[in-house]
């Protein structure tokens, strides 16, 4: 992939990210000194503009070094993305002319940590429905009830956004999102992070339990269902895109140590040759590297589109949850093949390789899955299904 233009992570935190993932990985606990290093080094800025403290990168800027701590470690990756969705939502909303969200911009710019608290058990409208009732203060604000999975960061979020079902108001339904402070409490965070893979990421469940969000937090009275809003759009292509530049980094990484493998292992029926000469092996990582290769001109496109505010009208979204797709399921299968030519010590859990194949297979269930993207790009180009 093309060096990114600018870089706020240097190779030596990268080495340093690296050197402590295994570890995280084995007692299954949160990256905590890889967080306190990329807040120090900016990295929580990224997508911040300067006037508010930030870096004012672009989100193909950013993709890029997702890509590169991701080849370090997917884990922490991972949960960095859902702080960095938020700011990207922001940037993507104040570019098309919507400041709702310069609160987010000033406050994540003087480092607070912002955790995305959107995914529920059983919810498969993911942003156009909700099992939280969100019920109305009378001054304007919300306070939430419900249960969310998935909640990146949870030990470190110090804003939380999230959303939830206003049914008694007298224009509901309307789904209610807005963002609360961990030191007002009604929320707990459930200790039931116990996954075979992105385990440093600690995406505890969290239960609100009447959190309250204040009349100035609340962002956006919504219509269930579909929308063209600046805050879906804001959601979808930061959530997709930085989704699937963690999973490119993995393909990265995962190729990087089948190279390194097959030039080290020797085949005794082959005169001690290594194996990066036997012709099957040499196959399988050209596929591996043709798949994984096609991922970096597409990723920096759309997320340059994004950037220069490109209208694909009723297609976007159809390019944003397919990049999504092709990215997790081609680093299944870069993963896959890598482990193939690797041998049987990558199925040890002291492996990185190992590791990966775990940390991979958490693509196919973030938003948006399989089934839901086909239906996507289905009706971006077929029309809705007729009644």
């Amino acid at each position: 992939m093309t060096e990114s233009a600018v870089k706020v992570l240097s190779d030596s935190l990268l080495q340093r990210i690296r050197s402590r993932a295994a570890g995280y990985d084995h007692d299954n606990a949160f990256f905590a000194e890889d967080l306190a290093e990329l807040k120090d080094a900016g990295y929580l800025r990224a997508l911040v503009p300067t006037e508010f403290g930030g870096l004012g990168l672009q989100l193909r800027d950013v993709a890029r070094e997702q890509v590169r701590l991701a080849s370090a470690a997917p884990a922490t990756a991972l949960a960095v993305n859902m702080h960095l969705v938020w700011t990207g939502v922001a940037k993507a909303m104040r570019d098309r002319g919507d400041d709702t969200l310069e609160f987010l911009q000033r406050e994540a710019g003087a480092d607070e940590v912002f955790g995305f608290g959107i995914s529920e058990g059983g919810n498969d409208l993911v942003l156009f429905g909700s099992r939280t009732d969100a019920r109305p203060d009378g001054e304007g604000g919300y306070t939430f009830h419900g249960t969310k999975i998935f909640t990146s960061l949870s030990p470190a979020w110090t804003r939380l956004g999230t959303m939830g079902l206003d049914s008694t108001s007298t224009d509901a339904p309307k789904i209610v999102f807005g963002f609360i402070d961990r030191v007002a409490g009604g929320f707990t965070i459930l200790d039931d992070w116990d996954t075979i893979g992105m385990r440093a990421s600690q995406s505890n469940s969290t239960k609100l339990d009447g959190v309250h969000a204040r009349a100035d937090r609340i962002v956006r009275r919504l219509d269930p269902g579909p929308n063209a809003d600046p805050l879906t759009f804001g959601i979808f292509s930061s959530f997709e895109l930085l989704l699937a530049a963690v999973y490119t980094g993995i393909g990265q990484r995962a190729l990087e140590l089948a190279v390194e493998a097959v030039k080290r292992r020797t085949s005794m029926k082959n005169d001690g040759r290594a194996y990066s000469q036997d012709p099957d092996i040499r196959w399988r990582i050209a596929d591996a590297a043709i798949a994984q290769d096609a991922l970096y001109p597409q990723l920096d496109a759309i997320t340059a589109d994004v950037d220069a505010l490109t209208d694909h009208g009723n297609q976007w979204f159809a390019k944003l949850v397919g990049m999504k797709v092709r990215a997790t399921e081609t680093a299944r299968d870069v993963v896959d093949k890598a482990i193939r030519v690797s041998g049987g010590g990558s199925y040890f859990t002291s492996s990185e390789l190992g590791r990966l194949y775990r940390d991979v297979l958490a693509g196919m269930f973030h938003p948006s899955d399989d089934e839901s993207a086909h239906s996507t790009v289905a009706t971006a180009w077929l029309g809705p299904v007729e009644d």
